[in-house]
């Protein structure tokens, strides 16, 4: 069963699952959740926690058996298990299979890891325990998810935020979930039930800002011109790698014009998503961009893209972030002016 971060602990009120899977690409989310069911265990009497961390050479063995063992301290067990980014292979993807036929009502078993692909959710062993148990996916919030969940932690703790408060807050903390924790729980503990203005959070806020290549393409494909800009410039200022930056938003570009002209040829865009392996999440964003840019700005785009990269191998750019952020707004709005960076050295 599926149960969304922001859904559980409603569903922990109503009843334990003999399994958890909490996957995803936000740590302190998937943290957080995983606190929340240990949490709730231990009201039930499973006091004892054991850990377990996927290494190489690991006996699965040794999971089996804990999870049919009595414990010696206490009636009921608790097993965290870290699939540590990998996957659980053939004698993992066995194991699991095999401890849903061995269910426990003593025992709880909490697997993390990283993304569930879609080859992942439809593994054998992945139907096998979301038959039994419950799967937690954990996203990146951004938006109007992060925005509710904001509200949710400040109704937690019990703050009372300006609005305006808020929106710098996530403008200073976007795309780090942790910071903007912990910068709330420094705002309950300075200021209680007090009404915190914008000021306040101001005058003990750093830039936490957070933002990968990910950001940018998801950015590009909004086509949100201030969004763009900020994940630039953030992105510049942590030094990040030029060439990796130039290969997310080529492969966008080539993914979004092959996309178009296929479109143009009467293919159908639901079996262009599947042969694109574009994400249910990401599909949305897609649907965007193809509405709003046409052939002839994508094939401008890859132009664009080609000189930029011939420019910067050649060492010709005098300032390559300013420039790929020119080619980036293009994905926003059509500009007339010519790149800025691309100027030869004499």
């Amino acid at each position: 069963m599926r149960c969304y971060a922001n859904q559980l602990p409603n569903q922990l009120q109503k009843s334990l699952a003999p399994f958890y899977m909490v996957f995803g690409e936000e740590p302190f989310q998937i943290t957080q959740c995983v606190t929340q069911i240990r949490q709730t265990a231990k009201q039930h009497g499973f006091d004892e926690v054991i850990r377990f961390t996927l290494m190489p050479g690991f006996d699965w063995q040794d999971i089996i058996a804990q999870y049919q063992s009595m414990s010696l301290f206490c009636a009921r067990t608790l097993i965290e298990f870290d699939l540590n980014a990998q996957k659980p292979g053939i004698v993992g993807s066995q194991t699991f299979k095999r401890l849903t036929e061995l269910v426990n009502d003593d025992t709880i078993l909490i697997i993390k890891g990283a993304k569930a692909s879609q080859d992942i959710q439809r593994s054998a062993w992945f139907k096998a325990l979301d038959k039994r148990g419950v799967f937690v996916p954990c996203y990146p919030l951004t938006g109007n998810h992060l925005t509710r969940w904001v509200d949710e932690q400040c109704q937690r703790l019990t703050l009372n935020m300006h609005n305006d408060a808020k929106l710098s807050l996530i403008d200073a903390t976007e795309g780090n979930l942790l910071a903007c924790y912990q910068e709330l729980e420094k705002l309950a503990l300075l200021h209680g039930t007090d009404l915190i203005d914008q000021q306040s959070v101001l005058q003990g806020l750093l830039n936490q800002s957070k933002f990968d290549i990910f950001n940018l393409t998801d950015a590009l494909l909004q086509g949100h011109a201030e969004q763009v800009i900020k994940v630039m410039t953030k992105l510049a200022s942590d030094n990040t790698e030029v060439m990796s930056m130039l290969w997310a938003v080529t492969k966008e570009a080539s993914t979004l014009l092959a996309m178009q002209q296929e479109l143009l040829n009467g293919a159908n865009l639901t079996q262009l998503f599947k042969q694109k392996a574009i994400w249910k999440n990401q599909q949305g964003l897609v649907q965007q961009a193809l509405k709003r840019l046409n052939v002839h700005t994508l094939e401008y785009i890859t132009q664009l893209l080609a000189q930029f990269d011939a420019s910067y191998k050649q060492g010709e750019l005098i300032a390559p972030y300013q420039a790929l952020s020119h080619i980036c707004l293009v994905f926003c709005q059509p500009l007339s002016v010519p790149l800025p960076c691309h100027l030869m050295y004499d």
